[in-house]
């Protein structure tokens, strides 16, 4: 399994690196206050019916609040444990047969499974929603794919992890039911859109926010952004999907702009700002010169395919705001109603 270069000193079989940065630059809106006192560490014997297929299975849980729990799995997609974050109803109880409705969050590149409770509302915002809202490790910079490896295929396989052993886990032993929809942020929302169209029917709903939806986008300009932060942290720039130009297939079946015709029939959401410190953003917060532009030229670029193509697509390209944690947390706000009205909550 590729790894970054800092990490190859690690002893432990882990796909989840230490606490990473949040974003280029750090905005966190406030720590789970009180969490620690609450959180309890216990092995787990998964039944088995809650084993996914290929032997995926939860090792252990952590209680972190009364509706915020903690998932360890061993995957063989993987090769390693990753993390789960699941957040559930307070009349949630895991292995009942009644089934409640997911909304999968997905994190950016340098983050992990821990971002969206650390860094946004998302714990207060959604209490009450009759739903489970999941939030799994993505790798350091996993993209949400199984690396092409040279054409050798194998570990690490992202898409195999979330979308055939987790969810099977979570079906079975951990009330998921079959209605899902979907959303993520920068790399998140490359995987968000990328697992809604390769896999059409498997999401209700998918949202994008500052996502790098466009990863051929102007020939190597997109293909220069992900690469730059494969080699940022170690990784063989084409471990992930091969060479842009000689295995240009693979890249296209990844990239939310050529699945286009695949995301329609769901309702869509993207949102993006132009890198401009908007009013969200800190005091003294400087310009985006690139990454947040160059996402508002995909956005704006897949917003278009998606019309021609029949596409509902909604978008909220607010202008001035910076890839940070701010606009990410209103764009779940915004979205939200979106993202769960498929998912018929109560029903």
């Amino acid at each position: 399994m590729p790894r970054p270069v800092e990490d190859r000193q690690t002893q432990t079989r882990t796909a989840e690196p230490p606490p990473a940065r949040v974003s280029r630059r750090k905005f966190v809106l406030g720590a789970a206050a009180g969490l620690s006192a609450l959180a309890v560490a216990r092995p787990w014997t998964a039944s088995a019916a809650s084993v996914a297929d290929s032997g995926a299975r939860v090792i252990a849980e952590q209680r972190l609040s009364p509706t915020m729990l903690d998932l360890t799995v061993d995957s063989p997609a993987l090769a390693a444990t990753a993390m789960v974050r699941l957040l559930h109803p307070a009349d949630w109880t895991p292995g009942a047969t009644r089934t409640w409705p997911v909304l999968y969050l997905l994190h950016g590149a340098g983050d992990d499974y821990t971002s969206w409770t650390r860094s946004t509302d998302v714990a207060t915002f959604t209490r009450g929603a009759d739903m489970l809202v999941v939030m799994p490790s993505g790798g350091r910079d996993g993209f949400y794919s199984d690396w092409y490896n040279r054409g050798a295929g194998g570990p690490p396989r992202w898409e195999t992890f979330h979308l055939t052993e987790l969810r099977q886990i979570l079906e079975r032993g951990y009330g998921a039911g079959p209605v899902r929809s979907i959303a993520g942020l920068s790399m998140g929302g490359l995987g968000a859109l990328a697992y809604a169209g390769r896999h059409p029917g498997m999401f209700a709903a998918a949202a994008s926010y500052s996502g790098v939806v466009h990863t051929r986008y102007q020939g190597a300009r997109g293909p220069s952004l992900i690469q730059g932060v494969l080699v940022k942290d170690g990784y063989d720039p084409t471990a992930l999907w091969g060479d842009p130009n000689l295995n240009a297939d693979v890249w296209a079946a990844h990239n939310p702009y050529d699945l286009a015709r695949d995301l329609t029939g769901i309702p869509l959401y993207l949102a993006c700002g132009n890198g401009t410190p908007g009013v969200l953003d800190p005091p003294g917060t400087p310009p985006d010169l690139f990454i947040e532009p160059l996402c508002a030229e995909m956005n704006t670029a897949l917003a278009r395919r998606l019309r021609e193509v029949g596409a509902t697509v909604t978008t909220d390209f607010y202008g001035p705001g910076t890839h940070n944690w701010p606009w990410w947390q209103r764009s779940l706000h915004l979205s939200f109603p979106l993202l769960t009205q498929p998912l018929r909550l109560g029903g």
